[in-house]
């Protein structure tokens, strides 16, 4: 911060100069978004009145502050220095010695992630893809329970028939579960947990704060350098541009924002879909050029090859318990190859997958069920979409993606014991 915060006999730090200078939108201009991530930080160390927090957040919403790109990639990078930090040699050893390096892919981790509060109440999309691209990709899906919706990703796996134990991904234990699955669920209350500090302040605040946005850009692996690629959705079209922003600031390579034309912060089956994609600047998909700019493009159900649905016909069950079940019988190939659903989960795992660059090869190998017919077609950005949807439906219908959940759910209840 730009100048010494005071302290008081309990030890809290005071930011009543920072908030005086966030008490308007023409005076917050000025504040240097360094210091909102520094001010923000003390939450996690429980170092900040309830009140001045509150203000806090406050300030920065009714400013449109916490929208800001740059205030967004240092308070994400706040966050999560704050959080619980992997090992990053043994990360990346056991990350190399398993990637599996096809087109532009290098075998990196991937994340497909949203940020909530678009109201539509759909079916767990981004976790069910994320674990269906398992099978090619190694996830390092970020996530949490609910806090708008019915069901969150963390609700979703924790009502599995056999459910994982999800508290148990942690950062002691996250190279030991990649030595046994492509699959990892980052559980928020795990990798982050000064974020409780916060937590009854932010249940008395009747808007949706910054705290809202950061889940998606605080992937606690990201800092390893081995996030490689990933889909982040927005539930407001208006505030694309400033996520895909964010990503670019904090280093991504390989990623796209997206937000359905309905405000949903997916990739649409229902219609248009606004996409950010971020990637090299000389137009080569393997992240290599480590310039990169920002390409703004509209992908459609179509480009994909696949039917529009109604978001009425995707709205999943009434709870996590349902959707677990539904998750499930995506997994063992028991649902029919025209369900919305599926066709859904399909859509947003073939974006997965173009992104990371995996579709980009020419011969495919993928193994057992795999029919090597390369779908040569490209879309919109150049890249092939329609490849992604084809190797979507290998995943699920070879076993893979159900061999990586069953990996996960094993060695996080063998690791379970060891938990404090």
């Amino acid at each position: 911060m730009s100048s010494t915060p005071a302290t008081n006999g309990a030890g809290l730090v005071s930011i009543s100069t920072l908030l005086k200078r966030l008490s308007t939108a023409e005076s917050a201009r000025a504040v240097p978004p360094q210091e909102v991530a520094a001010a923000l930080a003390l939450i996690f160390e429980n170092r900040i009145s309830p009140v001045q927090f509150s203000l806090l957040l406050w300030a920065l919403h009714t400013t449109n502050f916490d929208h800001q790109a740059a205030v967004l990639a240092e308070c994400a990078a706040s966050m999560r220095t704050a959080g619980a930090q992997a090992d990053k040699a043994a990360l990346q050893a056991i990350v190399k010695r398993k990637a599996r390096q096809e087109g532009a892919y290098a075998g990196g981790l991937c994340d497909i992630v949203g940020t909530g509060g678009d109201g539509h109440n759909t079916f767990n999309i981004s976790t069910t893809s994320s674990i269906v691209a398992s099978a090619l990709l190694v996830i390092a899906k970020h996530g949490n329970n609910s806090s708008t919706s019915l069901s969150g990703s963390a609700d979703l796996l924790q009502h599995a028939p056999t459910p994982p134990v999800i508290a148990a991904t942690t950062a002691g234990n996250i190279s030991q579960i990649y030595d046994r699955t492509n699959y990892a669920f980052l559980y928020a209350r795990e990798w982050h947990p000064g974020m409780k500090y916060g937590a009854a302040v932010r249940k008395e605040i009747p808007v949706r704060t910054i705290f809202n946005l950061l889940g998606p850009l605080a992937n606690p692996l990201h800092d390893t350098g081995l996030v490689e690629a990933r889909i982040l959705g927005v539930a407001r079209k208006d505030i694309g541009q400033n996520f895909a922003d964010a990503l670019q600031l904090s280093g991504a390579k390989k990623a796209m924002v997206v937000c359905g034309d309905e405000n949903l912060d997916e990739l649409s089956c229902a219609g248009p879909t606004h996409c950010w994609f971020i990637h090299s600047s000389d137009g080569s998909v393997d992240g290599s050029d480590p310039k990169t700019t920002i390409t703004t493009m509209t992908l459609t159900p179509e480009d994909f090859g696949l039917p529009r649905h109604p978001l009425d016909e995707v709205h999943g069950g009434k709870g996590p318990a349902e959707n677990a079940a539904i998750l499930m019988r995506i997994l063992r190939n028991e649902m029919p190859a025209d369900d919305p659903v599926l066709q859904f989960v399909l859509l947003n795992t073939a974006a997965l997958l173009t992104v990371s660059g995996i579709c980009e090869a020419d011969e495919s190998n993928m193994g057992p069920g795999d029919d090597g017919k390369v779908v040569q077609e490209r879309g919109p950005g150049g890249l092939r979409w329609k490849e992604g949807v084809r190797r979507a439906k290998w995943c699920i219908k070879s076993g893979s993606a159900l061999k990586q959940w069953q990996g996960f759910v094993e060695v996080t209840n063998s690791l379970s014991s060891s938990l404090p």
